[in-house]
C-alpha cells in the first residue's frame, strides 16, 4: 500500500470535501467541511486564503489520515477549488487580501469597460476566445491596481485558489491552463500562453504563476507543508485546477461532445469540442485534460438559491434540520403543477454571468398570487434555474457545441424533482453516474495520471466511471415549458431597466 493512494481535496464556494482512492478508483476514506463565503458589500464575495483554502485543506488530509491510512500511504496529491480567483500575495507569500471570487463577484465592472475602451473589445475577443465578465480575472486585478493602489504596489504574484493551495504544499508558482483561461485578457487562447499586449493596463506578466497542465506535477510536499498536512516530504502534487473541471474529469468528460451539468452552489457546464467556435455569450477554455478545448458556462447561483430560501422560510433550518426542511420542500414541490401555477422565477440572485453577462440582474418572482405556498415558489425556483439552463445550452447549441452525452453531477443530483424538471425543460435526457461524489474525485483521478499511478486516460471510462440512471423528458409537459421559457426570456428583458435601478440602490445602501 505504501506510496500508492490518490488524495483529491475540492476547495468549495461553502464547503471542502476529500477523497482517498486506489489507482482503480475505489475509494477509501471521505472528508466533508463546512465554511461561509463573505459578501462585505453588495456584488463582492471573498474568501479568506489562508483561513479557508488552506485551512480546510489541512483539516480534511488530517481526518482522511487519522484513521488506518498515513502520510506515507499517499502516493500523489490533487486540489481543486472555486475559481477563477483573484489573490494578491507579497514577495513573501503571504495574502495581502481577501481573495476576489469567481463570477459571483461582480465589482470590476467599470473596469471591464474601461479595459474594452483601452483595447477594444474585438480584440479581446479574438486573443482570448471570449468577452470580458464576471468571470475574468484581468479586470478584478486592474480593480485591485484602481482601488487599492498601496496593496498593488506591494503585489508580487497573483493566485487564483486550487494553486495558491498548492504553492503552500510546494513552495511553486503554476496555475493550470484552464483556470488561465479566464484570465483574459491576459491569456492567449491560440497560443495557450499569457500574452503581454495587454498586460500593461493590468500587471507585470512576471507577477502571473508559470502555466502547465492540470494533472502535470508541480513539485513534491515541502517540510513545512509535511508538519502542518501530515503528508509526507516530497510527495507528488499536481498543479490542480478549477472544481468544475475537475468534477468534469470525474464522471469522463473526455470526448467530443461529452458534456458535464454541475448541480451545485452555482451551475456550471463544460462541453469537450474539437474545434471551439467561440461566442461571446460562452467561454472556450483549454481543457483540464492535455491537447484539448473546452466550451464552458455558468449560472451564478442556483444551489445557493434553495439554500437561501430554506432558510428565510425556515431560520436556522440549514443548521437545525437541514435534511428533513429540503424533503418537505421537495415533496411539496412535486405534488405542484409544472408551471408553479402560473409563477415564474429569474433566478440572478447574484447578478448573472452567461449567457446574458448582467452583473446587475436580480432575482424576480413574477406571477405571485395569494393562491400560491412556499412549495409554488421552492417549484418555481428549480423551474427558473431549469430555464437558466436552457438558456445555456441552447447558446452551446447555436456554436456546434451541443452534448452528444449530457452528465449530471453534484449535490443537487439528490433532488429528483430538480433533476426531473431540467431535462423536461431542457428537453435533453440526462445520465447520472453511480458515483457523484464530485471534483475531489475528479482531483484524486489526475493526481494518479500525473504521478504515473494511473497508466492512461482509458483508465477513467474503464474503471472509475459507471452510468447507472437517465433522467428522460416528459412530453407531456413540453408544450407548457416551452411557453413558460418564453416568458421567461421575455420577463428579464422587460423588467431589466428596472431591476438595474433597483442593483443601484442596494449599493449606495452599502456606501
Amino acid at each position: 500500500m505504501s506510496g500508492s493512494l490518490l488524495l483529491g481535496v475540492d476547495i468549495g464556494t461553502s464547503s471542502s470535501k476529500g477523497v482517498l482512492c486506489d489507482p482503480e478508483g475505489t475509494v477509501l476514506a471521505t472528508a466533508v467541511i463546512e465554511h461561509e463565503t463573505s459578501f462585505p458589500r453588495a456584488g463582492w464575495a471573498e474568501h479568506d486564503a489562508d483561513g479557508i483554502w488552506w485551512s480546510d485543506f489541512i483539516a480534511i488530509t488530517r481526518q482522511i489520515l487519522a484513521g488506518q491510512y498515513h502520510g506515507a500511504d499517499v502516493g500523489a496529491v490533487a486540489v481543486s477549488a472555486i475559481g477563477p480567483c483573484m489573490l494578491p500575495m507579497d514577495a513573501t507569500g503571504r495574502p495581502l487580501r481577501p481573495a476576489v471570487l469567481y463570477g459571483i463577484d461582480t465589482r470590476a465592472t467599470a473596469e471591464i469597460d474601461l479595459l474594452n475602451r483601452q483595447i477594444g473589445p474585438e480584440a479581446i475577443f479574438n486573443l482570448c476566445g471570449m468577452a470580458l465578465n464576471s468571470q475574468t480575472i484581468g479586470p478584478k486585478i486592474l480593480w485591485l491596481r484602481r482601488n487599492e493602489p498601496e496593496l498593488f504596489e506591494r503585489t508580487a504574484m497573483i493566485h487564483s485558489s486550487s494553486d495558491y493551495v498548492v504553492f503552500k504544499l510546494t513552495g511553486e508558482h503554476l496555475i493550470d491552463r484552464h483556470t488561465a483561461s479566464y484570465f483574459a485578457p491576459l491569456f492567449n487562447m491560440t497560443t495557450l500562453e499569457w500574452d503581454s499586449r495587454s498586460a500593461e493596463h493590468m500587471i507585470d506578466l512576471e507577477k502571473l504563476p508559470r502555466l502547465g497542465d492540470a494533472s502535470d506535477i508541480a513539485g513534491g510536499v515541502t517540510s513545512q507543508a509535511s508538519a502542518e498536512t501530515g503528508l509526507a516530504i516530497g510527495t507528488p502534487v499536481t498543479v490542480g485546477t478549477i472544481d468544475a473541471a475537475a468534477e468534469a474529469v470525474s464522471v469522463g468528460v473526455q470526448n467530443p461532445g461529452d458534456t458535464m451539468i454541475m448541480y451545485g452552489s452555482t451551475m456550471f457546464f463544460l462541453g469537450t469540442v474539437e474545434a471551439p467556435r467561440p461566442d461571446r455569450r460562452m467561454w472556450t477554455t483549454a481543457h483540464p485534460l492535455p491537447k484539448r478545448r473546452a466550451v464552458t458556462c455558468g449560472m451564478a447561483t442556483s444551489g445557493l438559491i434553495t439554500s437561501w430560501f430554506c432558510d428565510v422560510i425556515t431560520p436556522g433550518s440549514r443548521l437545525v434540520d437541514h435534511s428533513t426542511t429540503y424533503a418537505n420542500l421537495i415533496a411539496d414541490a412535486t405534488a405542484t403543477p409544472a408551471g408553479a401555477e402560473g409563477l415564474i422565477c429569474l433566478p440572478y440572485f447574484a447578478g448573472e454571468r452567461t449567457p446574458i453577462h448582467d452583473p446587475d440582474a436580480r432575482g424576480v418572482f413574477a406571477g405571485l398570487t395569494l393562491r400560491h405556498t412556499r412549495a409554488h415558489l421552492f417549484r418555481s425556483i428549480l423551474e427558473g434555474i431549469a430555464f437558466g439552463a436552457r438558456h445555456n445550452l441552447d447558446v452551446m447549441t447555436e456554436m456546434e457545441a451541443a452534448p452528444r452525452r449530457l452528465i449530471a453531477v453534484g449535490g443537487g443530483t439528490r433532488n429528483p424533482l430538480w433533476m426531473q424538471v431540467v431535462s423536461d425543460i431542457t428537453g435533453i435526457e440526462q445520465l447520472v453516474p453511480e458515483r457523484t461524489i464530485g471534483a475531489s474525485l475528479g482531483d484524486a483521478f489526475m493526481a494518479g495520471l500525473g504521478s504515473g499511478l494511473i497508466s492512461g486516460l482509458d483508465v477513467l471510462s474503464k474503471e472509475w466511471v459507471r452510468i447507472v440512471n437517465q433522467i428522460d423528458p416528459n412530453p407531456a409537459v413540453k408544450s407548457r415549458y416551452d411557453d413558460l421559457y418564453e416568458t421567461y426570456l421575455d420577463l428579464y428583458a422587460a423588467s431589466k431597466s428596472s431591476v438595474h435601478r433597483l442593483a443601484k440602490i442596494a449599493a449606495d445602501s452599502y456606501t
